[in-house]
C-alpha cells in the first residue's frame, strides 16, 4: 500500500521545520513531494521513512542523496 502524507505529518515524522525540510529536499537530502492536485502536494511515506532509517543507521550525507536519487528514480514502478 501506498501513502501520502502532506507537509504537517512530514514534519512530525522528521521533527523538522518546513523551511528545513525545503532545504533538505534543495541539498538532495529529502525526496521532492508529488502533485496530488493544482495546489497541493504530498510526499510517498515509505521514501520518508527510508531516508529517516538512513540517518538512523548513520549514514553520510552522501549516502542519504544517493538514497534519495534512488527512491526517486523508482517512482512509477510497479508496487
Amino acid at each position: 500500500m501506498i501513502y501520502l502524507v502532506r507537509l504537517p505529518s512530514v514534519k512530525s515524522l522528521t521533527g523538522r521545520s518546513r523551511a528545513s525540510i525545503y532545504k533538505d529536499m534543495q541539498d538532495g537530502l529529502l525526496p521532492s513531494p508529488i502533485k496530488c492536485g493544482t495546489r497541493s502536494v504530498a510526499w510517498l511515506q515509505h521514501e520518508i521513512e527510508a531516508v529517516i532509517m538512513a540517518r538512523v543507521k548513520g549514514q553520510s550525507e552522501d549516502q542519504i542523496r544517493a538514497l534519495v536519487i534512488e527512491l526517486e528514480s523508482k517512482r512509477g514502478e510497479a508496487a
